[in-house]
């Protein structure tokens, strides 16, 4: 442990939403474990709750894609030297570095050559693209801990120590309020008058409105640069299924990364009402009967939610033929690369209009033989990701780092 604290000194580094919540998880878990252990790094909101000092947020640099990257990378540098500098001044007793993969790389190389232990959280998904590089991170790192169980052969091939501990999300996508009261508290109970006010023009022709009336997820990312992407053909995608389904409703599940200031210009423009709603991811995602979302991490939340959806991601040309070339799994929803096959439709780049996703949100709503197969096929890919644990089983791996 640290030698010049009594207390062992823990390196957090976390640079996106999902990244934030797993190190605050893992946090918490390890603080159980050992009550004095204290943590400095990077992240946001959910580690700072946690009691992490946040030494540098992460809101500004959660960015993907080639050209975002170009963008920022001022911004990013300025952040990894810095993490770099705390590492080799402050001598923490152990670098977790929560995906985040390129950054979490390079500062865990020179973590390593500090004499710092390091756990990677969140394997990079060399399986799926540049495989050649599984050995420059098993010369980085002390430890993998790894998310899904079929990444641990992979690793193993290759002599690098690694731990499967099960995915973060598994038991923890769990709703606070029953379906019922969330739908009250939402208002998107028709008998609410905060659900029935959108409806007005409707019922004042006498139009009634049913509880078989589909409710709508939209997940449109927790970047910036995914909102100003995606956003746009969402609400395409909104206004198609409005004239199609004259009740539904619509739910945006806004991540804690995107502010009210981000959302207002675009749903300012839409001519269908839509409800944003902060902070209660599952609460929103039971209420729903089908999800519009981003790819990524909130995948798997709707998966282990069992809620049917149409996954969608759009990048700058020149990111997305990047991937292409070097990119050699079949799917990019996890939903998919879990199950092995197609259970839920993707829509990518040129593909990601309004008219494709709208026409796969509709079979879900009208086809219940279509829904309730997709349903079926998401419990089994639920079931395949274990009973939960994993930050627990992540704490205990650190605290054995940790003592050794």
């Amino acid at each position: 442990m640290n030698s010049s604290t009594k207390a062992p000194l823990l390196l957090l580094s976390a640079g996106e939403a999902s990244g934030d919540q797993h190190a605050a998880s893992l946090y918490l878990e390890l603080k159980k474990l050992l009550p004095e252990v204290k943590a400095i790094g990077m992240g946001g909101a959910k580690m700072r709750e946690a009691g992490v000092e946040i030494r540098y947020d992460s809101t500004s640099i959660a960015v993907i894609g080639v050209v975002e990257v170009i963008k920022h990378y001022g911004e990013i540098r300025r952040a990894l030297n810095l993490m770099k500098t705390i590492a080799k001044e402050e001598k923490p007793d152990l670098l977790i570095c929560v995906d985040y993969k390129e950054f979490n790389f390079q500062l865990a190389r020179a973590a390593k050559a500090a004499g710092i232990k390091v756990l990677f959280y969140v394997s990079p998904q060399v399986w799926a693209w540049r495989p050649g590089r599984v050995k420059k991170y098993g010369a980085a790192v002390d430890h993998m801990a790894v998310i899904f169980p079929f990444e641990v052969p992979f690793y193993e091939a290759h002599d690098i120590p690694v731990t499967y501990v099960g995915h973060p999300l598994a038991g923890k996508v769990v709703p606070t309020a029953s379906k019922a009261e969330a739908l009250q508290e939402f208002g998107l109970d028709d008998l609410s008058p905060m659900g029935r006010s959108h409806l007005t023009p409707l019922l004042q022709r006498g139009e009634t409105v049913s509880e078989s009336d589909p409710i709508i997820g939209l997940l449109p990312g927790s970047r910036a640069n995914e909102i100003k992407r995606l956003l746009p053909v969402i609400l395409e995608t909104v206004e198609l299924l409005a004239s199609r389904f004259p009740h539904a409703r619509f739910v945006l599940n806004q991540a804690s990364s995107v502010s009210d200031a981000t959302l207002e210009p675009y749903l300012a423009n839409c001519k269908v009402p839509i409800k944003a709603i902060q902070g209660r991811n599952y609460d929103v995602l039971q209420c729903c009967d089908a999800v519009i979302t981003a790819s990524g991490t909130a995948t798997l939340e709707v998966t282990l939610a069992g809620i049917p959806m149409a996954i969608i991601y759009k990048l700058t040309p020149i990111t997305y033929w990047l991937g292409r070339l070097l990119i050699n799994i079949k799917f990019i929803g996890l939903p998919n690369i879990l199950a092995g096959k197609g259970i839920v439709r993707e829509f990518i780049q040129y593909e990601a209009n309004a008219s494709n996703i709208a026409a796969e949100i509709g079979k879900i709503v009208e086809d219940k033989a279509y829904a309730n197969q997709i349903r079926e096929d998401l419990l089994k890919v639920k079931a395949s990701l274990g009973e939960g644990g994993g930050s627990a089983k992540l704490a205990r791996l650190a605290r054995a780092m940790l003592e050794t």
